[in-house]
């Protein structure tokens, strides 16, 4: 079946459909990995967006339900060069089109996705339609495309409950996760260390974390504009002016910074993929990071009086972490769970237990 990505500058890529037939209108934005297109897709920090897979070949392994990063795919979309018709791998138990299929995730292939990426690159990520239809109006539907807009959705991907997860072998310390939009395994590298962890619903008062006797807090990951989650910061700012300590990732980062006076702005076209180069400044070493976020921490807007950049990105060298001068407390932009290094970054776990009075 044929299929067509609207672009908001009335560029328009023809193809062939893959996975839902559905049309849908979202925002379009690249990654650059070459594997772990599973984990992008369940990552829900994606939600409300339509990824452009740079790499040309894509669903070559399969699918394996035990990679998932959450309970379910975010993705709205799905834009590939080729889409391989079935997967080599002895951990294989589906094909990605039949993946996108299940849940309802409408993809296209057979387009240039070089020329594609090149466009986000030079004018930046912007919203889109794929649609299926034979005929469309690309008038009538450059006026859906302009006026959508990626909101609510951390809302729509946090749990609707709290959840308790019990730690590996024997409990060390009680960690509450504010889940944001959060990871499978930020949760697994802490239970991995000995934490028992108690996942709470995004909008949860700071009293209820704050009254439950937890060790720390982690401030996870999740989608959409930071900016516009004001509720979520006027709590964060409570969790900040408390002693507990606190450990903040990606849009975690940015809610963090945003309730302790620093502003937040819009990547060009973002950062996603796993071969991001960040310097630990005071470690004076560089490292390879997994990263998917189209916002960033202003770092001429930090207060020198609250924080210091810890990290920076050595690409263009935006904030990548932030250290507090307030005890126990730091963040940082991109995933240290995700380890495409394979796991340069998970010190920053064993920092945060240290931090909670843990031995690292």
């Amino acid at each position: 079946m044929k299929a067509a990505l609207i672009l908001a500058n009335g560029r328009v890529f023809s193809g062939s459909s893959i996975g839902s037939t559905a049309e849908r209108v979202c925002e379009i934005v690249f990654n650059t990995s070459m594997t772990g297109y599973q984990e992008i897709l369940t990552d829900p920090s994606y939600a409300g967006q339509a990824i452009v897979m740079s790499y040309p070949l894509i669903g070559n392994y399969g699918v394996n339900h035990e990679d998932n990063e959450s309970s379910r795919p975010w993705a709205s979309g799905f834009i590939v060069r080729h889409l391989s018709p079935r997967g080599s791998n002895f951990r294989c138990e589906d094909t990605l089109d039949s993946y996108l299929k299940q849940h309802d995730i409408t993809g296209i292939e057979d387009i240039d996705t070089r020329a594609l990426t090149k466009i986000l690159r030079s004018q930046g990520s912007m919203n889109g339609m794929l649609t299926c239809a034979e005929h469309f109006n690309v008038q009538e539907a450059l006026e859906k495309i302009r006026a959508y807009r990626v909101q609510g959705t951390v809302e729509r991907v946090s749990c609707k409950a709290p959840e308790d997860l019990p730690a590996y072998g024997e409990q060390r310390r009680r960690v509450a996760v504010m889940d944001y939009g959060v990871k499978r395994n930020i949760v697994e590298c802490l239970r991995r260390r000995g934490c028992a962890v108690t996942l709470f619903p995004a909008a949860t008062p700071a009293e209820t974390v704050l009254s439950g006797g937890y060790d720390g807090v982690m401030l996870t990951n999740g989608p959409g504009d930071p900016a516009d989650n004001v509720g979520l910061v006027a709590e964060i700012k409570k969790l900040y002016d408390s002693a507990i300590p606190i450990y903040a990732i990606c849009l975690g980062h940015q809610l963090l910074a945003l309730a302790t006076g620093a502003r937040t702005g819009r990547l060009d076209y973002g950062h996603r993929g796993g071969n991001h180069p960040v310097r630990d400044i005071e470690a004076g070493r560089v490292f390879i990071t997994s990263q998917n976020h189209g916002y960033m921490v202003l770092s001429d807007t930090v207060d020198p009086a609250v924080a210091q950049v810890s990290h920076v990105n050595v690409n263009d060298g935006t904030c990548e972490g932030l250290k507090y001068y307030r005890p126990s407390c730091f963040s940082t932009q991109f995933h240290p769970e995700a380890s495409p290094g394979p796991q340069d970054t998970e010190y920053l776990f064993d920092r945060f237990i240290a931090s909670m009075g843990g031995d690292q």
